[in-house]
């Protein structure tokens, strides 16, 4: 039977509401969902409430003793990535959801450039929101799992990447306060994650408009004068920047790459539309930092934290790439072994088999790494190598995946009644985009 944590944290994914679209997998066994439906009729989680809080106001708050913190993943022993009870539970939730919500809503909203209400309700009562957030902080992580990050961002991803980014975006900001935030961050912010009142818009912001950025090394500046910091740049490609409510921006402050809370409303912040050729539902924007003034208690974590949110990032994009190409492989398959030419299946074409071929053994070679790579991240062990291999797979690979997808279905591929034509746009930004996600 399962653990009360694991029915706990049941409630707090909202599989009540994953259930009434369609029935998720990790339910079918009778004992989990009695225990489930047991702990929902007794105290049911409040859901999503579609209009945003007007005005939220964050007030500082002191926070007592140390920063509350994820536990390590416990060690596995042997070197195996198949998932634990847990992760294939959050595994089947993200996939019912995919499935059930993102994918049936994805074109309108990539022509709309905007999450619908309904996707966001279901998310909400999913709790991506607070999936990096530790239990002792009201959210359902009791261990800092990358693999359970990267499986969760994969499953969204497939069924629209647009839509995977808006959702995932105040879940990024979640993650990094409860990982690298302080007593007083954690206790000023997170009760916006973790309370009955609609999820802040949020974003973790990384991208710059300049050729060749570095996310190691941004532009955008902080100078400490006294207990204030004063942020000048621009950032690029955030989603929701017209009406973010939070944010946590990369600068280098004094010289150091850091990561600064900033709030909505400060003097000096503004936004402009900042349209992409991929993930248009995420309605993505730019920011323009000029003199913006902080406190200086609203530096987030170390240098050392910053470079391990831009690896996370990389590494999160990269699982984001898998998703997506996995949603072109399925899409092909059963199009090129029923669309006839010359009397037969194009798939009987070495040409066509071939191509369709090379895109299953990229996707399992990029799943491979990422997977491996989160593993490292689990086991507290150096990934950056792997990280690296990772985004290198993703950006040529997953651009490669998405072009001969549209290739392969010929006319089809070309215009907005197929999904691919989207799924080939978001590829291209999945290899190169910094920061809003995160695992």
């Amino acid at each position: 039977m399962a653990s009360p944590s694991l029915a706990a944290r049941g409630q707090r994914l909202g599989l009540r509401a994953i259930a009434k679209l369609g029935g998720l997998s990790a339910m079918a066994d009778p004992r989990v969902r009695a225990t489930v439906e047991r702990l929902l009729a007794g105290a049911a989680h409040q859901g999503f409430r579609a209009q945003l809080v007007a005005g939220r106001a964050f007030a500082p708050k002191p926070g007592s003793g140390a920063a509350v913190r994820t536990e390590p993943v416990r060690p596995r022993g042997l070197f195996d990535l198949t998932p634990t009870e847990d992760q294939a539970m959050l595994q089947a939730a993200a996939k019912e959801l995919a499935d059930e919500v993102l994918r049936p809503a994805g074109a309108q909203a990539d022509t709309g450039r905007a999450v619908p209400a309904t996707v966001r309700a279901a998310a909400a009562e999913m709790g991506l929101h607070v999936l990096g957030v530790p239990v002792g902080l009201d959210g359902i992580a009791e261990e800092a799992s990358a693999v359970a990050s990267c499986l969760v961002v994969e499953e969204l991803a497939r069924g629209d990447l647009g839509l995977a980014v808006g959702l995932l975006a105040p879940a990024a900001v979640a993650t990094v306060l409860a990982a690298y935030g302080s007593p007083g961050q954690q206790a000023t912010y997170l009760p916006h994650f973790t309370g009955e009142a609609p999820v802040p818009v949020a974003a973790l912001v990384l991208q710059e408009p300049q050729p060749l950025f570095d996310a190691l090394a941004p532009r955008t500046t902080g100078r400490v004068t006294g207990d204030r910091i004063v942020l000048n740049g621009t950032k690029a490609l955030v989603p929701g920047a017209d009406s973010a409510e939070l944010l946590v921006v990369s600068a280098l402050v004094d010289g150091e790459p850091r990561l600064v809370i900033i709030e909505a409303g400060v003097d000096g912040l503004s936004h402009e539309d900042d349209p992409a050729m991929g993930i248009r539902a995420a309605r993505t924007g730019r920011l323009i930092l000029e003199d913006v003034t902080v406190a200086r208690s609203a530096l987030l974590g170390t240098t050392q934290d910053h470079a391990d949110v831009v690896r996370r990032a990389r590494l999160a994009w990269s699982a984001a790439a898998v998703g997506v190409a996995q949603a072109a492989l399925d899409q092909l398959v059963p199009y090129t072994t029923t669309r006839k030419a010359f009397g037969e299946p194009i798939a009987h074409r070495q040409a066509v088999a071939f191509a369709v071929a090379d895109i299953a053994i990229e996707l399992e070679a990029l799943r491979l790494v990422v997977w491996k790579a989160a593993a490292r991240l689990d086991a507290g062990t150096d990934a950056a190598d792997l990280v690296a291999k990772a985004r290198a797979l993703a950006a040529t690979h997953g651009a490669m995946i998405g072009s001969q997808a549209v290739q392969l279905l010929g006319g089809h591929g070309f215009v907005k009644d197929w999904d691919n034509e989207r799924w080939y746009r978001d590829l291209r930004g999945a290899g190169l985009l910094e920061g809003v996600l995160v695992v």
